[in-house]
């Protein structure tokens, strides 16, 4: 057999928009999922621990095989008559902090880790690859926009785009160290798909060109020395938050008092998640805000991405 068998890939939780940065602006945060994958003798088991557990689909139909067969695929390597994965999950789902992303390159990741293996058993040519670049394209075509994707592989603070040619593209960058995200989770769950259905096709020019100079500004003030009242301005959005209040108003209610007493708040991607940017200037006005009603998490800012380990090397 040519490779390891099995393999482990942890995935970071991420934010994205960021408040202007509509589908460009990505964030990845300490908080991990964990999957182990092996090759078995034949059919798919998925044991899931933690987030979605007795919820997700426990074989052929979960997120994670989905994707590994569609990365078996895309890199030209047979498909294993069985995969046996564990997974270890801490990022809640449909709540705005990357789930499915994270799932996505999961399988991606664990698929090219394990296609040497895969190819030796079934003699066929071992060596195939799939860059960097090609993971990164591999995922945003599954997940539909690279946004959350580009840091959940990448780590850090990412802007990603398309090219006219339909080919994603990100840069990473690396959040001041003074400022450190803080999330306020709810119990109750929302739908990217229902999200996204709520905007208009088109916005008022006035609308769009805010957004164009708070998005500038916001990568300004994240990466430089904080300064007092930047950031609260820099994460103004007027593109994606109000048309989809009327689906979460509890979470519209917790962005609006935050920001209503000085803190950078915003919707984590689709929500309900809410993200804060909290500062020396505005960590003590937070929890008076916020109530009971929701779990606060401050978290740190992930810096390397999605990493990938065999269990020999644990």
């Amino acid at each position: 057999m040519t490779g390891s068998s099995s393999v482990v890939v942890r995935v970071p939780a991420t934010s994205a928009n960021l408040g202007p940065g509509y589908d460009s602006l990505g964030l990845a945060l300490d908080l991990y999922d964990e999957v182990e994958v092996a090759l078995s003798g034949d059919g798919v088991t998925v044991e899931v621990e933690g987030q979605g557990a007795g919820e997700v689909d426990p074989g052929e139909g979960h997120l994670i095989v989905k994707t590994m067969r569609a990365t078996f695929e895309r890199m030209g390597v047979p498909q294993p008559s069985g995969l046996a994965l564990r997974c270890r999950n801490r990022i809640p789902h449909a709540r705005g902090l990357g789930s499915s992303s994270a799932a996505i390159c999961a399988g991606i990741l664990a698929a090219r880790a394990l296609a040497p293996a895969v190819a030796g058993t079934a003699n066929a040519p071992a060596g195939m690859s799939l860059s960097d670049d090609d993971a990164f394209a591999l995922a945003t075509e599954l997940e539909g926009h690279p946004d959350n994707v580009a840091p959940c592989l990448a780590g850090g603070l990412t802007i990603a785009w398309t090219e006219r040619s339909g080919t994603p593209r990100m840069v990473k960058l690396a959040l001041h160290e003074d400022i450190r995200p803080v999330v306020f989770i709810p119990s109750f769950r929302s739908s990217t798909k229902e999200a996204r259905g709520l905007l208009p096709p088109e916005v008022p020019h006035s609308d769009a060109a805010v957004n164009a100079g708070r998005a500038a500004l916001l990568i300004a003030a994240l990466t430089r020395m904080p300064e007092p009242g930047l950031l609260l301005a820099a994460t103004e959005d007027r593109l994606h938050q109000d048309y989809r209040a009327p689906a979460m108003p509890r979470t519209a209610d917790l962005v609006r008092r935050l920001r209503a007493a000085g803190v950078p708040a915003v919707v984590s991607g689709a929500g309900p998640t809410v993200l804060a940017f909290s500062t020396s200037d505005t960590e003590d006005l937070i929890a008076p805000e916020v109530g009971t009603d929701w779990l606060i998490q401050p978290l740190n800012v992930d810096l390397h991405g999605a990493g990938v380990q065999f269990p020999e090397t644990r």
